[in-house]
């Protein structure tokens, strides 16, 4: 049994590490779980002697092969949990997240292998995240930030960056969702925003920061 802290930190290791690589630092920690540095190296001590991740001083953190482990899991319960509150309890994808927080750290294989099989095996999340199988295999994504696409480029959304509830509220009254069809109509070269048709519909204007928080692929 890890507490619910230690659960948090290893997932936020896992988290840095798929999108910076090995070698997380304190500060890019105590800026995910949103606490001081010297908290984060005070947990990381406790975390390497349960043998839940590599540390040195000043060399940065990377998860043992047991770390991995409990994040993965920890990271399906979340997923898992999102999808059961969006497909069975009718709520919003910007709502799923803060009491997924709560529900992945309820202690029972068999309560998330029943959900997973209720639920069909699902392999993405309400956000287009992948959903680890109970091995912890899981697919790989190969969506790339809209902002990197060209003008006319034609794309289906996959999934979103930024999870906090503003930004999916802000694609909610654009009526850009997972599944849609974008196209770039035209780029702003001032301020690198993006003039996108949705679904072949009306065109609308998205700042960069927007763009580079929506995840695609290529039709």
């Amino acid at each position: 049994m890890h507490s619910f802290t230690e659960e948090n930190y290893l997932k936020a290791i896992f988290k840095l590490i798929e999108q910076d690589g090995d070698g997380v630092t304190t500060n890019a920690i105590a800026d995910r779980v949103k606490t001081k540095a010297a908290s984060v190296t005070d947990m990381l001590k406790k975390l390497s002697d349960k043998k839940l991740i590599n540390y040195r001083k000043y060399q940065g953190v990377s998860l043992t092969s047991k770390g991995e482990k409990v994040a993965l899991n920890i990271i399906r319960k979340h997923r898992l949990w999102e999808m059961f509150l969006l497909e069975k309890l009718d709520f919003k994808w910007d709502e799923v997240h803060d009491v997924a927080e709560e529900l992945e750290h309820i202690n029972s294989e068999k309560l998330i292998s029943q959900i997973d099989k209720f639920l069909n095996y699902p392999k993405v999340d309400p956000h287009g995240d992948p959903i680890p199988d109970k091995n912890g295999k899981f697919q790989i994504q190969k969506s790339k930030p809209i902002s990197v696409f060209k003008q006319n480029d034609v794309l289906i959304m996959t999934g979103v960056v930024d999870h906090s509830a503003a930004f999916l509220q802000y694609l909610d009254k654009a009526g850009i969702a997972l599944g849609k069809e974008i196209k770039i109509k035209n780029m702003v070269e001032f301020d690198k925003s993006l003039q996108i048709i949705i679904n072949k519909n009306t065109p609308i204007f998205i700042s960069n920061e927007a763009a580079k928080n929506i995840l695609a692929i290529k039709k």
